[in-house]
């Protein structure tokens, strides 16, 4: 009886987040997973201190820190003035690409991906706008990049950090397995964008009009000093939790800046999202649902590097990412060699968001704050989303297969 309310609760729930928003209500996918997280205690599956106990604080405390500290980047003016700095070296459209990409795909290895996808897309636009070119395959760059490259730290995307918490992995030995294919997947993606849109860089030399901005140069030291301390910590081994709390607290720290502003550029929505998650999720291991599955996939075909790699990347493009990795959480912990599970696990849900627009946020708001000047097919998408999806997350799985032992 608890498995099958636990089991209408959870596909309940994520029939709501695949959708995005169920017709005739008003319910994101926030929403929906809070709604979920009460079901589960409301029905008995969960009492109320289990639910508070499946919250995995760390992950929470390591994102909302970082997105403190991303905001208040923001706010100085880092993005553009990284983006201007860079565009003055461009001659020629091939050169816009290859900045554009490893621009991209550098800062969200550094800094959660959908907060660089929020401070470039206008900055692109406008750029390629005003140089009379095609759009398009510069937008495609700034995504495709953006989700590529966070593979490379735990800080790279909401998932990475779920799974250094979750695995125990290190900062520097999560980088040091993960970096090779973010590296090796940006150059493919430079290669693909250029193959499928020849024609756009047959123009040979280009000047790139200076962007304005404007920049807040105490807050810039500051929150830069902050960064890269802080990257510098989670290098040598002191605890993520406890440095993220460390830089986002000096940094509210201010005499310049009001708080509203930077909590205005907190994703709120994420934070919620995560919080049900969980509690769904362990609703869904407490019912017994999870071994049942096992019993009838078999353990040693679970186990397998090329099953866990297809299903993450199949769930990551119709649940998204971050649901997909706490579903196949108590899976992967249970493999023999978990290490290698957590990597291919964040991996695979990461690279599978290049396969379609609605495969990770990065994309869709790229798309969507690009539309009212241009618009991005879902088969104009898929041109490059497809094979480069296909190719990267092959490799990535025969790459981390390869150095684990």
């Amino acid at each position: 009886m608890v498995m099958d309310k636990a089991l209408f609760i959870f596909l309940l729930t994520y029939a709501v987040i695949a959708a995005g928003q169920p017709p005739f209500f008003r319910i994101d996918r926030a929403g929906a997973a809070l709604i979920g997280a009460s079901l589960m205690v409301i029905t008995n599956v969960l009492d109320i201190d289990t639910a508070y106990r499946a919250i995995d604080y760390r992950t929470m405390v390591v994102l909302f820190c970082m997105m403190i500290v991303v905001a208040n980047l923001r706010l100085s003016g880092f993005f553009p003035l990284a983006s201007s700095f860079v565009m003055k070296h461009v001659t020629q459209p091939s050169m816009l690409l290859y900045a554009i990409v490893f621009l991209s795909g550098g800062l969200s290895a550094l800094f959660i991906n959908d907060t660089v996808c929020i401070a470039f897309t206008p900055l692109v636009l406008g750029v390629t706008l005003r140089l009379g070119l095609n759009p398009v395959p510069y937008l495609l760059a700034l995504c495709m990049a953006a989700n590529i490259g966070s593979i490379a730290t735990i800080t790279g995307n909401p998932q990475n950090i779920m799974i250094g918490s979750f695995s125990g992995i290190s900062y520097s030995r999560f980088t040091a397995k993960m970096l090779p294919i973010a590296l090796f997947g940006l150059a493919l993606c430079c290669l693909m964008l250029r193959l499928a849109y020849r024609k756009d860089f047959a123009q040979e030399r280009i000047a790139v009009a200076p962007v304005r901005y404007r920049v807040h140069r105490p807050l810039l030291i500051k929150s830069s000093v902050v960064s890269c301390l802080m990257l510098l910590l989670f290098f040598i081994g002191v605890p993520m939790p406890t440095v993220a709390i460390g830089a986002a607290s000096y940094l509210l720290i201010t005499r310049r800046v009001k708080p509203e502003k930077v909590y205005s550029l907190v994703d709120w929505r994420l934070l919620i999202l995560f919080v049900g998650l969980f509690i769904v999720i362990e609703g869904i291991e407490r019912s017994g649902l999870v071994l049942a599955m096992l019993d009838i996939v078999g353990n040693r075909t679970a186990g397998h590097p090329m099953f866990l790699v297809t299903v993450s990347a199949l769930l990551s493009n119709l649940v998204s990412n971050v649901p997909a990795v706490l579903l196949l959480k108590p899976i992967v912990a249970s493999m023999p060699d978990a290490e290698t599970a957590w990597l291919l696990l964040a991996m695979s849900t990461t690279l599978a968001g290049n396969f379609t627009i609605l495969g990770s946020i990065a994309n869709i708001i790229v798309v969507e704050s690009a539309r009212p000047s241009v618009k991005i097919g879902f088969f104009e998408y898929l041109k490059v989303g497809i094979p480069l999806t296909i190719v990267t997350v092959l490799l990535g799985a025969l790459w981390l297969s390869a150095v684990s032992y």
